[in-house]
C-alpha cells in the first residue's frame, strides 16, 4: 500500500478530525449556555447557529479545491489533515513545493512525491509554517494592533495602500506563475501553457459575472461564494478544454 494512505495516515486524520469535531462542539455549547444565560432567544439562537453553518460552505469550496490540488502529489490524507486544522490554498501550495524543489524535485507539485524522506519534510514545512500564526497571535497581537493603530492614526491612506500591496503582490505571484511560469520540459503542465492561461482568464471571467449578479440583485450570500465558485468553474473549464481541444494545442507550453 502507498504510505501516503496507508492506515496510519488514516487514523491519523481521523484523531484529528474528531478533535476539530469536539472543540467546535464544545465551544458551540459554551456559547448557546452563556447566550441563553445573557436573554437572547433561542430562536435567535438557532438563527445565528444556522446562518454561521451556511457560511462555512463557501471556505469548504475552497478547502476542497485545495485538497485537490494538493492530492495529486501528496495523496489525498496529508492536505486533508492539514485543511481540516489550518491552511488555505495560497500558503500550502507554496510551502509544498518550495519543499519538493529543495530535493531537486523539478517539477514540483505536478507530479507525485514518492519518497517518503521527501513527503515527511513536506508535512513538517506545511505544519510549522500554520503553527507560527497561532504562536504570535496570542503573544504579539496586541502589539501588532497598537503599531497599525498608531500608523493608521498618523497616515489612513498609507496603511490602505500597504494593505492593498500586499495582497496585489500575492494575487500576482499566482497571475505570473500562470502566464510565465518555467517548468520541466519533460512534464506536462508543469510551465506557462494554453491551460494555465485558461484556468487564469476563465476564473478572472467568472468572477466578475458573478460580482456583478450579486451587485446587481443584492445576493450578499453570492458575494461569498464568488471565489471558490469561481476556482471551481474554472477548472471545470479547464477539464472541458483538455477533452475537446487538440492535443497539441492542450498541451502546448511556452514556459516548459
Amino acid at each position: 500500500m502507498d504510505f501516503k494512505s496507508d492506515g496510519f495516515m488514516y487514523c491519523l486524520g481521523a484523531v484529528v478530525v474528531l478533535f476539530v469535531i469536539a472543540q467546535s462542539v464544545f465551544f458551540l455549547v459554551r456559547a448557546w449556555r452563556r447566550g441563553k444565560a445573557l436573554g437572547i432567544s433561542a430562536e435567535s439562537l438557532k438563527k445565528t447557529v444556522t446562518s454561521s453553518a451556511l457560511f462555512t460552505v463557501a471556505p469548504a469550496f475552497a478547502i476542497l479545491a485545495t485538497v485537490l490540488t494538493l492530492s495529486g502529489a501528496l495523496g489525498i490524507v496529508l492536505p486533508w489533515i492539514r485543511l481540516t486544522v489550518i491552511g488555505a490554498i495560497n500558503y500550502e501550495v507554496p510551502a509544498a513545493e518550495a519543499a519538493i524543489e529543495a530535493f531537486g524535485g523539478a517539477g514540483g507539485m505536478s507530479q507525485e512525491v514518492t519518497d517518503p524522506t521527501v513527503f515527511a519534510t513536506v508535512a513538517w514545512v506545511m505544519t510549522l509554517g500554520s503553527i507560527l500564526p497561532l504562536i504570535l497571535v496570542p503573544f504579539m497581537l496586541k502589539k501588532i494592533q497598537k503599531g497599525m493603530s498608531k500608523a493608521a492614526a498618523k497616515n489612513g491612506k498609507w496603511a490602505d495602500v500597504m494593505s492593498a500591496a500586499a495582497f496585489i503582490g500575492l494575487i500576482s505571484a499566482f497571475i505570473g506563475r500562470a502566464i510565465a511560469g518555467k517548468g520541466d520540459a519533460q512534464i506536462i503542465g508543469d510551465g506557462a501553457g494554453v491551460m494555465s492561461l485558461a484556468a487564469l482568464l476563465s476564473s478572472m471571467l467568472f468572477m466578475f459575472i458573478l460580482q456583478k449578479i450579486a451587485d446587481k440583485f443584492h445576493l450578499k450570500w453570492l458575494q461569498s461564494f464568488a471565489m471558490p465558485f469561481s476556482m471551481i468553474l474554472a477548472m471545470l473549464v479547464v477539464m472541458v478544454l483538455a477533452q475537446v481541444l487538440p492535443q497539441n494545442i492542450a498541451v502546448f507550453e511556452w514556459r516548459g
